[in-house]
């Protein structure tokens, strides 16, 4: 079974044991600025966990050991099985196709039209597709995200939720399982917000992605969140449902939900 519903939130409740992602005793720093300090923590397959902190918390710094952008000083961080430390560039792509990146500012070409903005991916990682699988797995992904009709527009005709959810469809074209998602709602309006926040929940229960959210965005947060991980002091330093943690009486935890 694959998981149940929260009908309440529409929110899945993971039922499984299997980590996808194992992050064991991480540190790094910039020079005495000491960022992450023995972090650790698994995100379950299924899950959403959100990651929660201050300001230059550490919480970029974290996504971007995950992804293999920046290398920890020391710890291990596992993924889908390896090791990302220790993985060269080539074992480091194949990952990434599994690994989809929602990043904040979208990252969309200008100069491109929203269909060859999809493609891209397809192409980087050299898949040997026919014009009609791509053209096919193109109108799927905007389907996904309620977007078909915007194939041949250019991201400056979009508005802003719209290019968030464009960025999405090109996240999930290849089909990742684990979306990493670096603020998904900011500069978005309540509203808009809101919309993001289900999509990820339908994208979560249609493919059983696992995902790490890194928000400020409280809504968000308690919308989406199957876990939160507090990053406070570089350490990992409570982790608990929203529920669990907005009721928590330690000062440090409960700022953020005052």
């Amino acid at each position: 079974m694959l998981a149940e519903i929260d009908t309440e939130k529409q929110k899945i409740i993971p039922n499984t044991d299997t980590s996808v992602i194992q992050i064991k005793n991480v540190f790094k720093s910039f020079g005495e600025n000491n960022v992450l300090k023995d972090f650790s923590f698994d995100l379950r397959k299924g899950e959403n966990a959100v990651v929660l902190g201050k300001s230059g918390s550490g919480k970029s710094v974290l996504i971007k050991c995950i992804i293999g952008l920046m290398k920890p000083d020391s710890g291990t961080i596992n993924v889908l099985g390896e090791n990302i430390p220790e993985l060269d560039v080539a074992k480091l792509d194949k990952i990434r196709m599994k690994v989809g990146f929602l990043f904040q500012s979208n990252a969309l070409y200008d100069s491109m039209t929203v269909r060859e903005n999809l493609e891209f991916p397809l192409k980087r990682h050299g898949l040997k597709l026919t014009k009609e699988e791509i053209d096919r797995l193109v109108m799927e992904a905007l389907t996904n995200v309620g977007l078909a009709e915007t194939v041949d527009m250019m991201p400056a005709e979009l508005s802003g939720g719209m290019r968030k959810r464009i960025a999405l469809a090109r996240t999930l074209i290849l089909k990742p399982e684990i979306i990493l998602y670096d603020e998904p709602t900011t500069g978005l309006d309540p509203i808009t917000g809101k919309e993001i926040g289900n999509l990820m929940l339908e994208i979560q229960k249609k493919y059983n992605t696992s995902s790490i959210i890194i928000s400020h965005d409280i809504y968000c947060v308690k919308l989406v969140a199957n876990r939160i991980i507090m990053l406070i002091e570089g350490k990992c330093y409570a982790i608990g449902t929203y529920e669990e943690l907005e009721n928590s009486t330690d000062k440090k935890i409960k700022q953020f939900f005052e």
